[in-house]
C-alpha cells in the first residue's frame, strides 16, 4: 500500500513557478483537497520538488491554504522545498506554520 493512498493525506504538486499567475488555480486546487479531508484528521502535502520560484504572492497563497487547513484542524506539509524557499519561510517566520519534509522518502 502506498502512502498517498491513505485517506487522511492528500498530495498536491505545486507549479514550477508559484506566484501571481498560478496562485489562484493552486489555491483553489488545495481548497478542494482540504474539503475532501475529514475535519481534524489528516494533512495536505504540498509537493514543491518541481517548484523553482516562489514570490510573495505564492507565499501568500501558501499562508491562505495553511489558514484554511488550520480552521479545519488539518496540517499542511511542505515536501521537497528547496533551500531558497526554506530560507524564505524562516525569514518570514512562516516555517512554524508548516510541517517541512525534505522529500527524500
Amino acid at each position: 500500500m502506498t502512502m498517498s493512498a491513505r485517506p487522511s493525506e492528500k498530495v498536491l504538486a505545486a507549479p514550477e513557478a508559484l506566484g501571481l499567475d498560478s496562485r489562484t488555480v493552486f489555491r483553489r486546487a488545495a481548497g478542494e483537497l482540504l474539503d475532501q479531508l475529514e475535519e481534524g484528521a489528516g494533512r495536505l502535502v504540498i509537493d514543491l520538488s518541481a517548484t523553482r520560484q516562489v514570490d510573495s504572492a505564492g507565499l501568500g497563497a501558501l499562508m491562505l491554504i495553511q489558514r484554511k487547513a488550520a480552521e479545519r484542524r488539518l496540517a499542511v506539509c511542505l515536501r521537497g522545498a528547496n533551500e531558497e524557499l526554506r530560507f524564505l519561510l524562516v525569514l518570514t517566520k512562516l516555517d512554524d506554520l508548516f510541517e517541512l519534509d525534505s522529500g527524500a522518502s
